[in-house]
């Protein structure tokens, strides 16, 4: 490999240490815009000054006093279903769903187990250092929508625009300041060719691969042994594919279900509730059958079903789909042996009851059921691999996004408004100084006015952060409280979005469900203004 490709990276990285944050702004950010204030001289600077300052001071009172304001501010729901784009759920007549974390769903065990088996592969077959195995799997650590740089290998939590956040990128665990990832991007902004050496990590599986890189980056970093940033994500993800595709993972959560599946009477309820208003059903999922029929018969079993499995359910099964190449490929169909586990080599030119499908493609499978793109939604979990496809294709697209739920719950707490509040102020004032005309001789003053107030800023950020997670902070928010990458692509690829499919019970299936007209880009998030907080 070419020597510009190849990072030696060690532990005594040539990376500046993070600049530390400073302190709690009430009670002392008073003070010091008083003394900024007293050392201007005459002039159209000082007043100006002068006024940011009673503002600033005006907003103080009433905020410390959380105004009713706040208090009185809507919530949203966690439970809801979320509209990018106008669907009629009356003009729906076909319902599709993956498996994995969108009808099913599974404990935090699950990713430790993941994680575990793909460690030992690492070690075992891929011949890792046997310190590798000292690490566990941290829940705490990764967050869905992660991005990692296969060339200077780091992981990037990016925004809506596709910036690295400030606080958002680890090289290894250990997250770089701002000023590191100036050095070492150059920008924070990801241009296209620095686009194609990012890997995206989408789904839920993916916690388990970014923390297992993250933790082999470290390895190396602290033994100081030289290392190719672009092995470490094929080692890993090979690691990963292999505990998948050998069938390591479905054996175990089938032999201990009770430990790994969550069940939910509830999506059974949804699901008959589609059957009696006379939907079609389909099943749609890369899992082999053997493993969706163990994990649904545990997770029905307890409901009663007129005929005699949970197939009953669904007018088309179709397992080892390869998503996403099943959307635009030509692979056939073929009947999977539910018995003898084999496949036929008869040509599939129409779904049978009973019968469970393999492979195929969206062309075939259109032309076998003629089913029209417009009447057809499909609900999934990963929205490249799931949704992408479906959304280019004419269907609409429902993503199940079960940290939703947790989000929200976040966000209406007084806790985080109070911090979106107090950010929502300080971004007001930053706009007032920068279109505020200070003279050079006032240059020192008017930079240590900024110097305050986005230390302030900082603060803020942090502490929003740190209500979601410590590492990179909220799935669908910066710590701006801006949209994030992740974000973007519900907005691209989702119709509309929740936190699982029984809340849908709450909506009669000829319902409208449209976007508010007031919402620019996620529905769910909703913004404290700091206009609350100033005085008339």
């Amino acid at each position: 490999m070419a020597a510009a490709a190849r990072l030696r990276l060690f532990a005594s990285s040539h990376l500046s240490p993070r600049l530390s944050r400073t302190a709690p702004w009430y009670g002392r950010g008073t003070r010091a815009l008083c003394t900024l204030s007293s050392t201007l001289g005459s002039g159209a600077g000082e007043d100006e000054i002068e006024r940011i300052r009673h503002e600033f001071e005006d907003a103080k009172r009433n905020y410390l006093s959380i105004p009713a304001a706040i208090k009185n501010m809507p919530k949203m729901n966690p439970q809801g279903i979320y509209v990018n784009k106008n669907v009629k759920l009356d003009d729906l007549q076909v319902y599709g769903f993956d498996y994995d974390y969108t009808l099913s769903h599974y404990s935090d065990h699950l990713q430790c187990l993941i994680y575990d088996l793909a460690k030992k592969h690492l070690v075992n077959e891929l011949k890792y250092p046997e310190s590798c195995l000292q690490y566990e799997y941290d829940c705490n650590f990764p967050v869905r929508g992660l991005y990692y740089d296969k060339l200077k290998g780091c992981l990037l939590k990016l925004d809506f625009f596709g910036s690295i956040e400030p606080d958002g990128c680890f090289f290894g665990r250990r997250k770089l300041s701002l000023t590191e990832i100036k050095e070492l991007y150059g920008t924070r902004h990801i241009g296209r060719d620095q686009a194609r050496q990012l890997v995206g990590l989408m789904d839920v599986f993916c916690f388990s691969e970014a923390c297992l890189i993250a933790d082999i980056v470290q390895h190396f970093v602290d033994a100081k042994l030289e290392f190719d940033a672009p092995y470490v994500y094929e080692d890993v993800n090979e690691s990963i594919q292999h505990v998948h595709r050998s069938g390591l993972v479905h054996r175990k959560v089938l032999s201990e279900p009770q430990k790994f599946l969550i069940k939910n009477s509830q999506v059974f309820r949804f699901l008959k509730t589609l059957r009696e208003k006379g939907k079609r059903l389909f099943l749609l999922t890369n899992s082999p059958f053997y493993f969706v029929d163990g994990g649904m018969s545990y997770l029905l079993e307890d409901q009663h079903f007129d005929g005699n499995s949970w197939r009953e359910l669904f007018d088309v099964v179709i397992a080892q789909a390869n998503k996403p190449s099943f959307y635009n490929s030509d692979h056939p169909f073929r009947v999977y042996d539910t018995t003898k586990d084999t496949l036929a080599f008869t040509a599939v030119d129409k779904f049978l009851p009973n019968e469970v499908y393999y492979h195929g493609c969206l062309k075939s499978f259109l032309q076998i059921t003629k089913w029209r793109g417009p009447e057809v939604i499909y609900f999934g979990d990963h929205l490249l691999s799931d949704l992408r496809g479906p959304s280019k294709a004419g269907w609409r697209t429902a993503a199940v996004i079960r940290e939703l739920e947790d989000e929200i719950g976040i966000q209406n707490s007084d806790n985080y408004r109070f911090q979106q509040a107090k950010l929502s102020i300080i971004h007001d004032l930053l706009g007032k100084v920068h279109a505020t005309v200070v003279s050079t001789e006032k240059g020192q003053v008017y930079r240590a006015l900024l110097d305050e107030l986005n230390a302030e800023r900082r603060q803020c950020r942090s502490g929003m952060r740190d209500l979601f997670s410590s590492s990179f902070g909220a799935t669908f928010l910066t710590d701006t409280g801006k949209e994030s990458s992740f974000a973007y692509h519900i907005h691209q690829y989702a119709d509309i979005y929740t936190s699982k499919l029984d809340n849908f019970l709450s909506h009669a299936p000829e319902s409208w469900l449209h976007p508010p007209h007031d919402i620019k880009i996620m529905p769910h998030n909703a913004k404290v203004p700091a206009s609350l907080f100033t005085s008339s």
